[in-house]
């Protein structure tokens, strides 16, 4: 794909499954696992299928193809946990999802916050997504400018 030159949405978004192994999907089961591995120290598939709204035969299916890939620890019937690698990737994901929803909701998005988060999530640049971090701690420095900006864009 030429740098400067424009595509679809799913072209940019084949573009960049070229570069990575993950689906979004997948980035989705792992952040959810990390989420919930926040708060108990294990998950079932039942649960987990409830959290991504999704049937517990996909949840199995993707279980299967995340331990293939070294992210996961499962057994059939069993209780799902991350690898090392997958706490890492996890940690990335959750992190990724937070930046994107404080910038949104520092630009004043409420509506429809978690869709417009979970869309710009999976197809953001490494680059892009640290300099909204750095913009949501430059608000965050200054609380003054967030707030006179919140005045004007109610």
């Amino acid at each position: 794909m030429e740098k400067d030159r424009f595509y679809t949405v799913r072209g940019y978004q084949i573009h960049s499954q070229e570069r990575k192994h993950l689906t979004s999907a997948m980035e989705d089961y792992i952040e959810m696992i990390y989420r919930e591995s926040l708060k108990n120290p294990y998950i079932r598939v039942n649960l987990l299928s409830e959290l991504l709204n999704v049937k517990a035969p996909s949840t199995t299916k993707m279980l299967q193809r995340l331990k293939e890939l070294g992210f996961v620890e499962y057994e059939k019937y069993g209780v799902i946990g991350l690898t090392e690698k997958g706490k890492e990737m996890g940690k990335f994901l959750l992190d990724r999802h937070s930046t994107v929803e404080e910038f949104l909701k520092n630009l004043g998005v409420k509506e429809g916050l978690l869709e417009q988060t979970e869309l710009i999530e999976h197809n953001i640049s490494i680059e892009t997504l640290e300099k909204m971090r750095k913009f949501n701690r430059f608000l965050e420095e200054n609380p003054e400018i967030k707030e006179k900006y919140q005045k004007n864009n109610p």
